[in-house]
């Protein structure tokens, strides 16, 4: 079929979603069977699917009926990543908690490489799970897109961009970075750096936005040179407090968008002879066992993250019970703990 003068070969589930002026989730529905679709939208599915020859993955998924009882939880990291960070256990308690009480068994996915992830997409082509759960989504990340072709319910933790047409379940990570630097400002502070997560993640941006948006209400000048960017890990929290401190030697507080870059951020203020909180103040994101068991105990935002995986797992488990006419998306709030670090 060609779509805007370029060939794109066979039609898409995308295709035919815009063909019939639904959603995709829409088009799955009407292929899977679910009574949860009005007759119209019914209707304008099956004009599409004929007028463009769309055939569906397996049959229309000939054996939908048919569950297979089994979500797969993704997460595109290493074991040693899963293992060191809090925030990724949480979600994965908050999702089996969620998936146990509905009787369904969860398949935990690590992706580490193209050959997984190729090896997954097969996996999820035979139709062996009733839906996807997705963590830690870059925005470059092909594979809720692969998920929703295949017709099988996704939804993500976070999102890859504003536009993010798959359901999500995120968190107010603008409002993070602002009340971070508010309080910071408030406590005198002038000379406010931070240390960001991988820019091409959708949280990671909106937390450097939640920061510009802070120091702007105080008054205070956006200086790029307080702007460092990191991996979400500890060492890569440690490397940008030393570029930051080179740079900035007169800064004065940080906010790390998360509790583990910020563990490192303390690290190298210690090495540097920096003392927390009176030499620097030092906040991060999560609120988890690192930012309470450091010294001092850290200043966090609270995400609910436990929460959100089962959120997350309620939202799936409604996807695929036909309940839901359009991607539900969700952003839970998120609040200040101030502790000694501040």
């Amino acid at each position: 079929m060609a779509v805007n003068g370029r060939q794109t070969g066979r039609p898409t589930l995308e295709e035919v979603a815009a063909r019939a002026g639904v959603g995709r989730g829409t088009v799955s529905r009407v292929i899977n069977g679910s009574p949860r679709v009005s007759d119209r939208a019914k209707a304008a599915v099956a004009r599409a699917i004929a007028e463009l020859g769309y055939v569906p993955n397996r049959a229309a998924r000939a054996l939908a009926g048919a569950r297979t009882d089994a979500v797969a939880l993704v997460i595109p990291e290493t074991e040693a990543r899963l293992f060191a960070e809090p925030y990724f256990l949480d979600i994965i308690r908050g999702v089996s908690a969620e998936l146990a009480d509905a009787d369904k068994q969860l398949l935990l996915t690590l992706i580490r490489s193209s050959k997984e992830r190729r090896r997954f997409e097969q996996y999820l082509a035979a139709q062996r799970v009733d839906g996807v759960l997705l963590v830690s989504v870059h925005a470059d990340d092909p594979l809720p897109d692969v998920v929703q072709e295949l017709g099988i319910p996704a939804v993500l933790n976070g999102r890859r961009s504003e536009a993010e047409p798959v359901a999500y379940v995120d968190s107010d990570n603008v409002g993070a970075g602002r009340s971070a630097v508010g309080h910071l400002a408030v406590r005198g502070r002038r000379r406010i750096a931070t240390i960001t997560g991988p820019l091409d993640m959708y949280v990671a941006r909106c937390r450097l936005d939640g920061y510009r948006q802070g120091l702007t209400a105080a008054g205070l000048v956006a200086d790029e040179d307080l702007v460092a960017s990191a991996d979400f890990t500890e060492e890569g929290g440690r490397r940008a407090m030393r570029d930051l401190l080179e740079r900035c030697p007169d800064l004065d507080a940080v906010f790390a968008a998360s509790d583990v870059m910020a563990a490192g951020a303390r690290v190298a203020l210690r090495e540097a002879g920096r003392r927390v909180p009176d030499d620097v103040a030092l906040i991060g994101v999560d609120d988890s066992a690192v930012a309470r068991h450091m010294d001092p105990p850290l200043t966090s935002v609270r995400q609910p993250i436990e929460e959100m995986g089962r959120v997350m797992a309620r939202v799936l488990l409604q996807e695929i019970a036909g309940t839901e006419e359009e991607p539900r998306q969700l952003v839970l709030p998120t609040a200040l703990v101030i502790r000694e670090s501040s």
